[in-house]
């Protein structure tokens, strides 16, 4: 995943909140060590080296978190896609340094999420075509936020606050004396802010050009790439979704970033989730938008 977490709680004790804390990250450092396409340990670095080869058999965990991100590569028609790691790396994005590569080089990196294949008897994953290489950057954050959030639900946890890297949220209940809590959507390019929320056992998640970008032949390349053409969006500055929990805020607003405004109302309201947009030129649209002010 690759990123910092930033965890807030409420307990009866320090010695409590320590333990809590131990408990969330060892879970954290679990989920890296499985999902990470970035160690080459991991489950997910294990299928993209053998999985284009033969059919390989992963753990529960691993394949039912596959099994729902393809799913939204099938609900948004391509936009949505963790088969994109070659494409990443021919981007350069995964090197957190961007290069503008050749056509056909995109071309030879293109893959899709239906080339992603999926054997529910025997819980086996396998690749239809070379170029497929998991990556699961869209969604990894997200599902992380979730775990935590249940493993301290689990053990009495009724009010904290979760953060992975500034732009997943997750919130349990709301802080002592509030009825929820208050979650700023940022400006993309100052810190100042756009709009709050309000939210209470639910999840934000915010997706913007700002976060990995290069600049080459006079244009700007953001590190969201359009899967289904291979080349990173343009128009799009930031979405930000509210949705019942963090593995689907992310993936939609990695979507809707993809899809752009015209495509929203549909997939949000089939998910049950609100968001806020902001296109070039700073045109901001809401759709579904609940408790928030501007």
């Amino acid at each position: 995943m690759g990123t910092i977490f930033d965890l807030y709680l409420y307990a009866e004790s320090s010695s409590q909140a320590r333990d809590l804390f131990e408990l969330a990250f060892d879970e954290i450092e679990r989920l890296e060590a499985t999902l990470s396409n970035r160690k080459t340990t991991s489950e997910i670095a294990r299928l993209n080296r053998e999985a284009r080869a033969v059919w390989v058999v992963t753990d529960p965990e691993t394949f039912a978190l596959l099994r729902r991100a393809r799913e939204y590569g099938r609900l948004t028609d391509g936009a949505f896609d963790i088969t994109v790691g070659r494409l990443m790396q021919t981007w350069g994005f995964s090197r957190q340094q961007g290069r503008l590569p050749s056509a056909e080089e995109i071309a030879a990196a293109q893959a899709g999420w239906d080339l992603l294949l999926l054997d529910e008897e025997t819980r086996a994953v396998g690749f239809a075509s070379p170029a497929v290489e998991l990556d699961l950057g869209g969604i990894g954050k997200g599902y992380a936020l979730d775990q935590v959030a249940d493993l301290w639900r689990e053990h009495g946890v009724s009010s904290a606050l979760l953060v992975a890297g500034r732009s997943s949220i997750c919130a349990l209940g709301a802080p002592l004396g509030k009825t929820a809590w208050t979650v700023r959507v940022p400006h993309p390019f100052d810190e100042s802010t756009i709009s709050t929320i309000s939210v209470r056992d639910g999840a934000v998640s915010t997706s913007g050009s700002y976060e990995k970008f290069f600049r080459a032949e006079g244009k700007t390349y953001c590190h969201i790439l359009d899967p289904r053409t291979g080349w990173p969006v343009q128009g799009m500055l930031q979405t930000t979704v509210v949705a019942a929990n963090a593995t689907d805020a992310e993936a939609l607003s990695t979507a809707l970033f993809v899809l752009g405004p015209t495509h929203a109302p549909a997939l949000l309201e089939m998910a049950g989730a609100a968001a806020l947009m902001v296109a070039e030129g700073m045109d901001v649209t809401r759709f579904y938008w609940r408790e928030a002010s501007a």
